[in-house]
């Protein structure tokens, strides 16, 4: 029975190919209401007066009021209001909600608010107020940067990214009989809903339920802004007593929800002649936004990464996450660590620039092996890959060959080496304690967790799991829904964490299921017996170890790999660069499903590279100018390069059938690739995207020679 290594159907393919899936706007319940959000029109000030603009009559009215438990979106910090009382911190905040059976009447009511104003913060440069900081020292890098012989200094800086999922946020909540309510959504987190639910709603609602609907793709996305669309639609359907559905137009999700954090990284490194480091100091600085949302957890994943795939012996990283008056930033597929890896790979460039070496050697000389220990002190296994990855793709690639060839031509070719940690950083999987069963049925067994799939493939690839390791044709595997009411809290969907800890988990409920079942089949003891139910949590990897005062010690459990190189041309005119061909070499342990593993590569690459050259947010007084698909510009199949992928394996002991995590690993790469190439091709680029209005005003550089310098390391 071998399911794990091959491409199986899909569970969802089919529904979702013949419209048969039904997302959250086809889903309607008798005597519904649509619901609508007022919002603030200022950055920050006092809210003096409302008044509403219309006939009341039919309408339900929610504000701050008539909520029966806490005013809070409950997340990591209880500081964002689920409706503002007085203040207000950022555009775009939730004041007033009104509700309507209809949705023209609805859009029509006009709502007066009147204001105090107060100076707003723009810049996170000069925010006094650090929701997180966190500071990561080894060594001794006093002594490091005596012993370097050259120092390279360097500020590196990323934009906003939209997270632009085909289908906007979308919820409908549902009161029920005994005072049960039922929120049905487009999420990735059940739970987390279900805990804010219960802090705003309290003793008001007898039980609570969350249903995640069918959901048209989330990076990150929705995460956590699900808890507020949530939240403000279980208020209207408390107060009115009938179901309430919002669901947000590409407009309004753009302006209020979360977006990737914008970031500026200075970098200080201390190398000797010959390219090897001996000191590197890094200060890192995140914009969170006006509420804490997942700054803490963004912040920390972007600095433990901040060091790149890279040993060196004496390192400081200080970084902070700040208040600024803009709508909060949270999670973005990579959760910080692209903004991190982009400076660290553009600096090594320009180190490599400035000893006269190619980005190859420097890179060979300084990456990580097993038995070397990151910036925490971890001491990596032996399945990690910087080598492997970095040496394949420039093979594959041909790199030193066109990068002779390329040089003074208008055309380059870059390369970014990098790794990204695997589930939950440090004890963050113990603290979570998660939870997944398997049950038989008539037919085999269902698999019960609360992970979610957004298009990325979840309820296939556990299914593969628990087909082999109970040992059943893949067929006779059922996924039940994301129910909290059906499911355990098996944790999050996030962190490139489902694969190889969710599906950990699934492996060991397969092997108590075995031992109880004999030798019997799983259909043939449901028909004997009835239904076997087994539930495991998650467990550790023996002798991990980590502090959080320090953030010292075992980050991750492991680590996946990859090395990305992309060609670019300038065009002279139009200032844009152009990707032409662009490899991903990329090592996370084991495919379970190599096509869905391979449309990550290329759907997380392409997503990359929009974030690099093409998606510029236009803040404005605070408030996203350009949210519209119009002139928010991101990838299409055209602006997408020919790619080549390659999937090396190096399997990890501790992952189902040797399987790391993926999802998050192929955004870190693209964007300094890009932009090492652009360099190579001619101009200083240090910040993203790279649009053409911004390489227009790039300092021109001198064609960079191909040194003769060896590859060994």
């Amino acid at each position: 029975m071998n399911s794990v290594g091959t491409n199986t159907p899909r569970k969802e393919g089919l529904a979702r190919a013949t419209g048969a899936a039904r997302y959250l706007d086809d889903l309607s319940f008798p005597g519904m209401l649509h619901g609508r959000t007022i919002r603030s029109t200022i950055a920050k000030g006092r809210v003096t007066g409302v008044s509403l603009d219309f006939d009341p009559t039919g309408f339900t009215v929610v504000d701050h009021r008539d909520i029966p438990g806490q005013n809070v979106i409950a997340l990591i910090e209880p500081d964002q209001p689920a409706l503002v009382v007085e203040q207000v911190n950022h555009p775009a905040e939730p004041i007033l909600l009104l509700a309507h059976e209809d949705r023209d009447t609805l859009s029509r009511a006009k709502v007066s608010i009147t204001y105090e104003t107060e100076t707003p913060v723009f810049d996170p440069t000069t925010s006094e107020h650090a929701f997180k900081r966190i500071l990561i020292e080894k060594g001794n890098l006093a002594r490091g940067f005596e012993r370097a012989e050259v120092i390279v200094e360097g500020t590196y800086a990323t934009g906003a990214q939209e997270h632009v999922y085909i289908e906007t946020n979308g919820v409908i909540a549902v009161p029920e009989a005994e005072g049960r309510m039922t929120l049905y959504g487009s999420l990735q987190c059940p739970y987390y809903v279900l805990k804010a639910l219960k802090a705003l709603l309290g003793t008001a609602v007898a039980d609570l339920r969350v249903v995640q609907t069918e959901t048209g793709g989330g990076f990150g996305g929705k995460e956590d802004y699900p808890s507020v669309i949530a939240a403000h639609a279980c208020l209207l359907a408390l107060k009115s007593g009938r179901p309430v559905k919002i669901v947000y137009d590409r407009v309004e999700d753009m302006q209020a929800t979360t977006k990737r954090h914008p970031a500026i990284v200075r970098h200080r490194t201390g190398v000797t002649r010959d390219g090897r480091l001996t000191a590197m100091e890094v200060e890192v600085l995140m914009d969170g936004g006006a509420y804490c949302t997942l700054s803490p957890v963004v912040l920390s994943r972007g600095t433990i990464h901040a060091a790149g795939a890279y040993r060196c012996a004496n390192t400081r990283i200080a970084s902070r996450a700040v208040r600024t008056n803009t709508p909060p930033n949270g999670a973005f597929r990579g959760f910080g660590a692209p903004q991190t890896l982009f400076a660290i790979e553009v600096h090594m460039d320009r180190i490599a620039e400035t000893l006269g070496l190619d980005p190859v050697t420097i890179r060979l000389r300084n990456a990580l092996k097993p038995g070397d220990t990151t910036a925490t002190g971890q001491k990596l296994g032996e399945d990690s890959s910087a080598v492997a990855v970095l040496r394949e793709a420039v093979k594959r690639s041909g790199f030193k060959r066109k990068r002779a060839k390329l040089a003074g031509t208008g055309k380059g070719i870059g390369l970014a080496l990098f790794f990204h940690g695997a589930g939950f950083t440090g004890s963050g999987e113990v603290m979570l304690g998660s939870r997944a069963g398997l049950e038989t049925t008539p037919n085999g067994v269902r698999l019960l967790v609360a992970n979610t799939e957004i298009g990325q493939g979840t309820r296939t690839m556990l299914a593969q799991i628990v087909a082999d390791a109970v040992g059943i044709p893949y067929e006779q595997v059922e996924v039940a829904d994301a129910d909290t009411s059906q499911v355990p809290d098996s944790g999050p969907t996030v962190a490139s964490r489902t694969c190889m800890v969710v599906g950990g988990i699934l492996s060991r409920c397969a092997k108590r299921m075995r031992e109880r079942l004999g030798d019997r089949s799983p259909a043939a003891y449901h028909a004997e017996h009835g239904r076997l139910h087994v539930e495991e949590a998650y467990e550790a990897p023996e002798g991990r170890r980590w502090d959080d005062k320090t953030y010292r010690g075992d980050a991750y459990a492991t680590y996946a790999w990859g090395c990305d190189v992309a060609e670019v041309e300038l065009d002279a005119v139009t200032h844009e660069a152009r990707v032409t061909r662009f490899t991903a070499v990329q090592e996370f342990g084991r495919p379970i499903h190599p096509a869905m593993a391979r449309g990550q590569i290329e759907g997380g690459s392409a997503q990359a590279l929009g974030w690099a050259l093409l998606e510029n947010v236009v803040m404005r007084d605070g408030v996203m100018a350009n949210a519209q698909l119009t002139n928010y510009v991101i990838p299409t199949t055209l602006d997408t390069p020919p790619m080549d992928v390659a999937m090396l394996e190096n399997h990890y002991g501790g992952g189902p059938f040797g399987a790391k995590g993926l999802g998050e690993l192929p955004m870190d790469g693209p964007a300094p690739a890009v932009v090492n190439a652009i360099r190579h091709a001619g101009l200083d680029v240090r910040a993203i995207p790279a649009t053409p209005e911004a390489l227009s005003r790039a300092p021109r550089l001198a064609p960079i020679p191909a040194p003769a310098a060896p590859e060994n390391a």
